[in-house]
């Protein structure tokens, strides 16, 4: 029973030490802020690419 307890411990230690979780929540970060500045751009410019892709389909079918 005193080995399996040491083993645990030292288990658990080991995955304290590691960074690969590190490593995922920083990405997990950059895609976050991504997808916000994307929203953000389509919600300012939606407006004008709605107009423009009007424009070149009237333009298409006249």
């Amino acid at each position: 029973m005193l080995k399996l307890f040491i083993n645990m411990k030292l288990a658990i230690a080991r995955l304290l030490e590691e960074d690969e979780g590190q490593g995922l929540t920083e990405y997990a970060l950059i895609l976050a802020l991504i997808a916000i500045v994307a929203i953000a751009a389509l919600t300012l410019l939606g407006g004008k690419v709605t107009n423009a892709l009007s424009t070149v389909g009237n333009s298409l079918t006249t």
